[in-house]
């Protein structure tokens, strides 16, 4: 893949009121800084206000789950519709709360179809972690017809998406992962080991390039050295602030 293709998406996905427009605006101001060459911005979204001139805004597809389904996080699956808004080429999701530290240009140069997180938590599993992923916009189709004629199915055995996406690109020959180091869990990762913790902030893991926010705590608890209820206790991180900004 030549990265200095134009066909090149950022594609990212707010809905509701759990963040607000600051979160997309920074998120762009991280990619433009990190990536090298052109790209397109796409945030699919249900609220455009506040929002940065130069990312692009597209309703996000209707999952059409039977009435009364819980959503529980199944909406970015429709980021794989056979047709997302008329949008061709590589497409590389990224989740609202990440932070970029580093060159992200090689996550469209690295070889293979699809890839995604490998969960740090239960290796042994292919479960996938979503946050960042890539694939090219309307490869995979049936994956979503799938989602959408075996809903009861896929409820009863996957917990979340990642779950459910990581598994069925599996049995199709698809899943790969990125280069474990790119990928950094905040609290796996950057959060020292008890009890340095207590008196050393967390740091930039060796190889990082995007740091990871997943569970309760995000970059403004970071920020601040709040858990957020988790168990694991941090210094504030005052380096934050110089990454995650417009």
């Amino acid at each position: 893949m030549n990265p200095a293709d134009s066909d090149r998406f950022i594609i990212c996905m707010k809905w509701g009121t759990k963040y607000g427009p600051e979160y997309v605006n920074r998120l762009y101001g991280m990619v433009a800084r990190h990536l090298r060459g052109p790209f397109r911005f796409v945030c699919l979204t249900d609220r455009t206000e506040g929002i940065r001139s130069e990312v692009e805004c597209r309703p996000i597809p209707e999952l059409k789950l039977p009435p009364g389904s819980p959503e529980r996080g199944w909406t970015k699956l429709t980021t794989f519709e056979a047709d997302l808004h008329g949008l061709k080429g590589t497409a590389l999701f990224l989740d609202l709360d990440v932070v970029i530290v580093d060159d992200i240009t090689p996550f469209f140069e690295a070889p293979g179809e699809f890839l995604i997180i490998h969960d740090w938590k239960r290796p042994w599993r292919i479960t996938g972690n979503s946050s960042v992923y890539r694939w090219q916009l309307g490869a995979y189709p049936e994956l979503l017809d799938y989602f959408r004629t075996h809903f009861e199915e896929v409820r009863r055995r996957f917990r979340n998406e990642q779950a459910f996406l990581s598994d069925w690109l599996n049995q199709h020959g698809k899943l790969q992962y990125w280069n474990p180091q790119w990928c950094a869990s905040w609290k796996y990762h950057c959060i020292p080991r008890w009890p340095s913790n207590l008196w050393s902030p967390p740091r930039i893991p060796t190889g990082a390039r995007i740091l990871i926010f997943h569970g309760v705590m995000n970059p403004p608890d970071a920020l601040a050295g709040r858990s957020n209820g988790n168990w694991r206790r941090a210094k504030p991180a005052a380096w934050i602030a110089d990454h995650w900004h417009e």
